[in-house]
């Protein structure tokens, strides 16, 4: 054992010393495939990871996740201390910073832009600030916030997106009469404090970023962050055309390579493949309105849920689609998120059972529904081709309907789908964000999907307040066991992150939170 140890240690020391042996370049674009392009980039009002995973490159917070996405380190703020009695947050801002425009940051722009996030009229994301009272400026360089009670998620609320710190006057300056209109108009040239700006933005195309030339961080060499001169994103919906265009040197980076061509590019000349350790799991989320087109839905059957679940071999679809990289989903939150609770898969299979349940709800015969699928998406398509084939042994029939994102996504918040292919990564470190989601009907109805339950609801409510840790672990593994049992999702697997990467490109991350930081990235030249 001592001499796998010494190996080991031996091997972490000459990789350590390789890279110290790479001098960092600065300049250059590096280019990077997405699979669908942003939609709005608000910090406050937006509501999807297609905006959500950039807007770290955009926007800063007054605190900043670390790398492991488990703890925290100063961002916008250089210090923080919570009052003993839970009931106030004093934090220090960095000195000298300033927007993206040049213009300071100021404690005022900080009180605007908290007030704003946590107001409840604006956005989905309210809730993770539901506890501030007030914000108040504290001299020339700190703010208080004020809490209405204690809040045991309040510091890893500061770093998450939407309490971004936004300039007041340039979006108040923003067309528009209403906070929604000043948004959009303010997010077509968005003014921030990340590390990069943006240039351009050809939608369904090409997104520009371009380096902030005032951002605050240093790098190793002592001078401003980042080191690129840009990044270049580009929409590539087809997963062959994106791995196809980055084996070319057309591009440096692609995101979300189907897990059927992971080992493959391991094995490739030229290429790093990266499976970053992550908060993802994928699911199927199904509407369960009793009526849908206005017609009678039998989704909204909870023994119907249950039967899809059983009927559904998650093991043999990660075998399929992930080709073993992938783990069962043991509640519909990660194994990563705090106060997680579960082992193995939340319905394992069992045929029998499904078709027992079939005939207890009325659909002995089976019937007829439809999913939303990303159309290029090969890893949705597999798992949506696996569970028409498996449904079919109760009787249900499955149709595939291929779609871009952005229809997929307004028929999702429109309620107009029967189901549709899901994935959720953690924004924040607590499971709160996720059972407000997916759980929580006032917020969106859960998913979008309409299911409600008075008591999950109930006690998501008293966990936001409770601070007895213990206590907060009994209410969140009470609304994992309601979800579980009558939700409106297939639990299917968790995976890590796939980014193929050109071997020219280091330092580039995708947190466990899913965003994709590149204010560290830079290009060998050579």
């Amino acid at each position: 054992m001592k001499n796998v140890i010494r190996s080991a240690l031996a091997a972490a020391l000459l990789l350590g010393a390789s890279q110290a042996a790479l001098a960092i370049e600065r300049g250059g674009i590096l280019h990077y495939g997405r699979y669908a392009d942003s939609l709005f980039l608000d910090p406050v009002l937006n509501d999807a990871n297609v905006d959500i995973w950039i807007l770290s490159n955009l926007y800063d917070t007054l605190i900043l996740p670390t790398d492991d996405g488990k703890g925290l380190k100063p961002g916008l703020a250089t210090k923080w201390k919570v009052a003993d009695d839970g009931l106030s947050v004093d934090l220090t801002l960095r000195d000298g910073i300033e927007f993206s425009d040049g213009s300071k940051i100021t404690p005022a722009d900080v009180v605007w832009s908290l007030k704003r996030a946590a107001d409840p009229k604006n956005g989905i994301w309210n809730f993770l600030l539901e506890s501030v009272k007030d914000v108040v400026a504290n001299g020339d360089n700190g703010v208080t916030i004020k809490l209405k009670h204690p809040d045991p998620t309040i510091l890893a609320a500061l770093t998450v997106f939407n309490s971004a710190i936004m300039p007041e006057k340039q979006f108040e300056a923003a067309p528009g009469k209403t906070d929604a209109d000043k948004a959009k108009a303010f997010a077509e040239h968005p003014v921030g404090s990340g590390p990069f700006v943006l240039k351009s933005w050809q939608r369904g195309s090409t997104m520009e970023l371009v380096k902030n030339e005032h951002y605050w961080a240093k790098g190793e060499d002592g001078k401003p962050l980042p080191y690129l001169d840009g990044v270049t994103f580009e929409l590539l919906p087809d997963d062959a055309t994106r791995i196809l265009k980055l084996q070319s040197g057309e591009i440096d980076g692609a995101e979300l390579i189907p897990y059927a061509r992971v080992a493959e590019l391991k094995q490739a000349d030229g290429i790093d493949m990266e499976l970053f350790p992550s908060t993802r799991v994928a699911d199927i989320i199904m509407n369960v309105r009793p009526k849908v087109g206005g017609k009678d839905n039998p989704l909204s059957n909870p023994k119907v849920r249950q039967a899809l679940n059983y009927a559904a071999n998650k093991q043999a679809i990660i075998g399929i689609v992930t080709h073993g990289v992938g783990t069962p989903m043991s509640s519909y939150m990660s194994s990563a998120t705090p106060l997680h609770v579960g082992k193995g898969a939340v319905y394992p299979y069992d045929l029998a059972k499904a078709k027992e349940l079939m005939k207890e709800a009325g659909f002995e015969n089976g019937f007829s529904t439809s999913i939303l699928v990303l159309a290029g998406s090969q890893d949705e398509i597999g798992t949506a081709t696996a569970l028409q084939q498996m449904w079919s042994q109760i009787g249900v029939k499955l149709e595939l309907q291929q779609v871009d994102n952005a229809t997929r996504t307004q028929k999702y918040r429109d309620g107009d789908f029967d189901m549709r292919a899901g994935a959720w990564t953690d924004d924040i470190a607590d499971p709160n964000e996720i059972t407000s989601y997916y759980v929580y009907s006032p917020n969106i109805q859960a998913v979008h999907s309409g299911w409600k339950s008075d008591e999950a609801d109930k006690l998501f409510e008293q966990s936001q307040r409770e601070i007895d840790h213990k206590k907060r672990a009994e209410e969140y593994a009470r609304i994992q066991e309601i979800y579980n049992s009558s939700g409106p999702t297939i639990p299917l697997y968790e995976t890590p992150y796939p980014v193929a990467l050109s071997k020219k490109v280091h330092g580039f991350l995708q947190i466990p939170l899913g965003n994709n930081i590149f204010r560290a990235t830079w290009i060998d030249k050579k």
